[in-house]
């Protein structure tokens, strides 16, 4: 089964070595599904995963399937990207990405295997994770090694558990030693052209109502969706990045009400007391369009009536 690219409001990890929880991950009701073969991995256990990801990639599903292979830097990242680049995967996850080069060098790698494997050219995506103080102080470089990548690369994506341990800070309830790295993964995705990135694990689960209020932060600076850690997690994910019911009725009567100002020769309105030109059209149109993606994929994944 193919699912549509989009949206990206949840992606839920689970153990790639761990059977039975990585057949349920994939038809929880995350928009994509990573099996994990790096934190989540037994040392020990690395290289046999490969077999369990391979399998479960050929499951059933009822959304895309992403891979996080081990970093770059390790012993595990080549095999584990050779194992599991064929049919039935969407998209590698590289974590702690620190250098343009490691990008290029995944990208050439993933190139040859779809030529040889007769895959579709550049059809397995890239989704790297900025997670240390040297991926961070890079970041720009970063972002535009990956926008040049042709599409590769689509999306960043923010591991604060990783980061946290590498500047020995603490990671609090409220999150406020993270809004930097925050802001800043947000900044330079959009200058790079890449789309909005995806924010970091919640790993506090008993703290339903501080993971829902930072969610609603991610959804504010600018991120498009959530790595998740649990299935519990993925509901409130989805309520935070996606437009609510009201944002998308006044993004309606903004379209309609523009349009027809437009066809007289007005490119500033009013509507509903909110002042209305061209970029807050365009806000309405990305709204409206993001609610056509998630209707898109909930209609194609729903339960045979």
């Amino acid at each position: 089964m193919t699912i549509p690219a989009g949206p990206n409001r949840s992606f839920l990890f689970a153990p790639g070595d761990h059977p039975r929880r990585a057949e349920k991950v994939l038809t929880a009701g995350a928009d994509a599904a990573i099996l994990d073969l790096e934190d989540a991995v037994a040392i020990a256990a690395k290289v046999a995963a490969r077999d369990a990801v391979r399998a479960g990639l050929q499951r059933p599903r009822t959304c895309r399937a992403f891979v996080r292979v081990n970093a770059f830097g390790t012993e595990w990242c080549f095999g584990d990207i050779q194992s599991v680049a064929g049919p039935g995967l969407d998209g590698i996850v590289l974590p702690k990405l620190e250098e343009a080069g490691e990008l290029l060098a995944v990208d050439w790698m993933l190139s040859a295997l779809e030529r040889e494997r007769g895959l579709p050219p550049g059809g397995i995506e890239v989704m790297p994770l900025l997670e240390t103080a040297r991926g961070l102080a890079r970041l720009d470089g970063l972002a535009r090694a990956a926008a040049a990548l042709g599409g590769r690369v689509r999306r960043l994506a923010f591991g604060a558990g990783d980061y946290t341990l590498d500047l020995g800070i603490a990671w609090g309830l409220a999150e406020t030693e993270l809004e930097t790295a925050r802001a800043a993964i947000v900044l330079a995705s959009r200058a790079a052209g890449l789309d909005a990135p995806i924010d970091t694990v919640w790993i506090e689960l008993r703290e339903a109502e501080a993971y829902r209020a930072s969610c609603a932060r991610g959804a504010a600076l600018g991120f498009q969706g959530r790595l998740c850690i649990h299935p519990d997690q993925v509901a409130a994910a989805h309520a935070a990045y996606s437009p609510p019911a009201e944002e998308l009725a006044r993004a309606r009567r903004i379209m309609a009400a523009f349009a027809e100002a437009e066809a007289r020769g007005l490119a500033s309105i009013q509507v509903d007391g909110r002042f209305v030109d061209y970029p807050i059209v365009e806000r309405a149109r990305r709204m409206l369009a993001l609610a056509d993606r998630i209707a898109a994929k909930e209609v194609l994944t729903a339960p045979p009536a």
